[in-house]
């Protein structure tokens, strides 16, 4: 038995061919599941306990969280469909103090979504406080979109809201950014930003949002405390400056050329907001109003009585005795006819008028608001350069000097009501200049150094294209060189005998396998030739490799490079 285990370890495969069809399945079976045993235990050994990291990062501080794992090499897992990022269980704490110390993750802050799961009961004060967070949250989002802004806070005091419009405060705002490296952002952005965070705040002022960024600068230049001026009053004042500027260098560059007019122009801006409010009254009077009223009272052919039912009643025959001038005679209808009328002119009446009629003056009610920005007053300085002529510079004559004049007070708007200056002098330009140039040596003339600023990136380049074409012309041809020139050093040496000899000096002579092989015993530069034998052709190779065998190294080389 021993000896077979000898020899199985000895030679595995032949005891394998020995065995039978059932030793070999059992064998390999066996080993398959040694195999898989070994795998199974070395899986179970290394499996990681994986721990939360981090949870419900946003998309930008997730992709940093897990480049700076990759960096780190650090194994991680993302579960929970994304939200939750996981390490293994002995390196959760100290994988947080390394990204904490290289600022991850930096939370991007809080939005509406806080508002999302509020639950029932909350007081007011919270809700104020989870909405003001919701929108610096979603206002710092906002404002991180721009391309230079690397991270932005935003900080909102909002006051609370007070019934007394005297006692009421006007909400504040504070940006802090962070922008990337080389990275900065212009006048125009800042003032973006401005509005964005002034127009997402109700009754929010633009004049109460700052703006810094990570350095502490102050990127929002409110208006100075001594003068109050904007910085875009400032910027308004001289766009309009240029403006007048540019238009009287055009109009005088025909005349004089462009570098022969120098103009200078200080503008009076009226920045105050002014509103004015006036009445006037004519000659004339109209009527406004008219009132006229009558009233009127009597008994006399009104009927009267008592109200009731009785007086509703028709009257009856007239019993009673009525008698003038005698007691027991009754009236006769006659007589009743004659006295109606005098009763009817005996009852009470009353009758009232009244008119009212006013006057008012004409009058014309005009209300006047001010542009803001508008021009008060001009100042415009010219300076004219003298005119060539016959190769001399000349003066402006004084007629010329006044149609300029006339010229720029038109291109203005000229207006003496509003106190308008406008100031035309000629005066030469270059001429201190000029000789200040005739007193330096020709080495230091401003033309001299000019034209070689100029044609320095040409001799560079023409410099530089030369030295390509030699080198691409040398590796060429340096190959062909080579080989000419060694075949054509035996010609040259069996040109000149004197170079004959100085060969067979330098040791050119025959051995005892040249005198073998039959060639003569000083082996010269042209012996070698195809009517040579085969053996006398290898003693003459061996030979020349005896002699310089850097030569024959050199030419073996070639023949392999010819060969690829």
């Amino acid at each position: 038995m021993a000896t077979t285990a000898t020899a199985a370890l000895q030679d595995p495969l032949g005891a394998f061919r020995q065995m039978s069809m059932n030793q070999r399945f059992t064998w390999l079976a066996g080993l398959a599941a040694l195999i898989a045993l070994i795998v199974v235990t070395l899986i179970w050994t290394s499996r990681l306990d994986y721990q939360v990291l981090y949870t419900n990062l946003s998309e930008r501080d997730g992709g940093a969280v897990i480049g700076e794992l990759q960096k780190l090499g650090i194994p991680y897992r993302i579960t929970g469909g994304g939200a939750v990022i996981e390490v293994p269980s002995q390196q959760v704490y100290a994988t947080r103090m390394k990204l904490a110390a290289g600022g991850l993750p930096k939370g991007a802050g809080v939005g509406f979504e806080v508002l999302d799961n509020e639950p029932m009961g909350t007081s007011q004060f919270v809700e104020r406080v989870n909405y003001q967070r919701a929108l610096e949250g979603s206002l710092g989002r906002t404002i991180e979109a721009l391309s230079a802004v690397d991270a932005a806070t935003v900080h909102l005091a909002i006051p609370k809201p007070s019934v007394f419009l005297s006692e009421a405060e006007k909400p504040s705002a504070s940006v802090l950014l962070k922008l990337y490296p080389g990275r900065v952002l212009s006048g125009a952005q800042v003032a973006g930003i401005v509005h964005l965070v002034a127009s997402a705040v109700a009754g929010l002022n633009a004049q109460n949002v700052s703006v810094i960024d990570q350095d502490g600068n102050l990127l929002t230049a409110g208006p100075r405390a001594d003068s109050g001026i904007q910085p875009e009053q400032l910027a308004y004042r001289n766009t309009i400056e240029q403006q007048y500027r540019k238009q009287i260098e055009a109009l005088l560059a025909p005349l004089v050329g462009s570098e022969g007019v120098r103009v200078a122009v200080s503008a009076d801006i009226d920045f105050a907001k002014t509103e004015s409010s006036s009445v006037f009254y004519g000659q004339g009077h109209v009527l406004s109003q008219q009132q006229q009223s009558t009233n009127s009272s009597g008994s006399g052919s009104l009927p009267a009585g008592v109200p009731g039912a009785l007086s509703n009643q028709p009257p009856g025959g007239v019993t009673a005795p009525f008698t003038v001038g005698s007691a027991s005679a009754p009236l006769t209808p006659q007589q009743l006819t004659q006295i109606t009328p005098s009763l009817k002119t005996l009852a009470p009446t009353a009758a009232s008028s009244s008119a009212t009629t006013n006057y008012d003056l004409d009058k014309t009610v005009s209300h006047t608001q001010q542009p803001v920005g508008s021009v008060k007053r001009l100042s415009v300085s010219v300076l004219v350069n003298d005119q060539a002529k016959g190769g001399k510079p000349v003066a402006m004559s004084t007629a010329q000097l006044g149609q300029m004049k006339q010229l720029v007070e038109n291109a203005i708007g000229f207006s003496s009501q509003r106190g308008d200056t406008v100031s035309v002098i000629n005066m030469p330009f270059t001429a201190a200049q000029k000789e200040a140039e005739k007193t330096l040596p020709w080495w230091r003339q401003t033309w001299l150094w000019d034209g070689a600023r100029q044609a320095a990136p040409y001799v560079i380049a023409l410099i530089l294209g030369l030295m390509a074409y030699r080198a691409m012309r040398k590796a060429a041809t340096g190959g062909g060189k080579g080989r000419r020139g060694e075949s054509a050093e035996p010609e040259a040496a069996a040109d000149h005998p004197a170079e004959r000899r100085a060969a067979q000096g330098a040791g050119l002579g025959g051995g005892p396998e040249l005198a073998a092989a039959g060639m003569p015993g000083v082996l010269a530069p042209d012996t070698v030739h195809l009517s040579n034998t085969l053996e006398a052709d290898a003693a003459i190779s061996r030979e020349l490799v005896k002699q310089d065998p850097r030569r024959a190294a050199q030419v073996v080389k070639e023949w392999l490079s010819d060969g690829q």
